[in-house]
């Protein structure tokens, strides 16, 4: 008869976000950004995923009126207007009408750009 071997207990802490300083072009998620923001500050991770939250909810609520959001350090978000413009539709040569709308556009900030 085989004996089975313990399997070692899987760690039930999440791993580390990978710092931003790194060439690896991933996604940091808002769990870790949360995660950044609470070991960094004194706030648990649950008041800094409320503040978290509080600060994109300002963002997008912002945007929405038409005004424009600056992030220091980083750039200033803003929407603007699209006209009504002729396309064509991908895969035919059909010509549609893409109808006005808006779009979000982001300005990056000088000292980000020098960062790069």
């Amino acid at each position: 008869m085989a004996t089975k071997t313990a399997k070692p207990a899987k760690s039930t802490k999440a791993t580390p976000p990978t710092p931003a300083h790194t060439n690896d072009n991933s996604k940091i998620a808002k769990t870790q950004l949360i995660e950044l923001i609470a070991d960094k500050t004194s706030l648990s991770k649950k008041d800094a995923g409320e503040a978290m939250t509080v600060l994109l909810e300002a963002i997008v609520d912002a945007l929405r009126g038409g005004g424009s959001v600056g992030l220091p350090g980083l750039g200033t978000l803003s929407v603007t207007e699209t006209k009504e413009r002729q396309g064509v539709r991908p895969g035919t040569t059909d010509k549609i009408t893409i109808p006005a709308g808006k779009k979000i556009r982001f300005k990056v900030a000088t000292t980000l750009k020098e960062a790069l």
